[in-house]
């Protein structure tokens, strides 16, 4: 049988940190810029990502439906 998370000690660990929750900020602030609600199914895309030096101003960003092509290019700068 598999080992029950413990959501309260991963979030302690993890998800609490200050670096992981200015990013989770930064997500958000790039979902409402474009008008988009939790659970519609679709996800923001920045062009270069956040983490190589880029911004959530509107020309950096794209929304695209679903998380698969979001998740697949894993910080690569797309050619859009």
């Amino acid at each position: 049988m598999a080992k029950k998370r413990n959501y309260k000690r991963e979030y302690k660990q993890f998800h609490g940190k200050p670096e992981q929750v200015k990013k989770r900020s930064t997500r958000n602030k790039a979902r409402r810029k474009k008008k988009l609600k939790v659970g519609d199914g679709k996800e923001v895309h920045h062009k270069k990502p956040l983490s190589k030096g880029g911004t959530n101003n509107s020309k950096n960003i794209v929304v695209q439906k679903g998380k698969k092509k979001n998740r697949k290019e894993g910080g690569r700068i797309s050619k859009k």
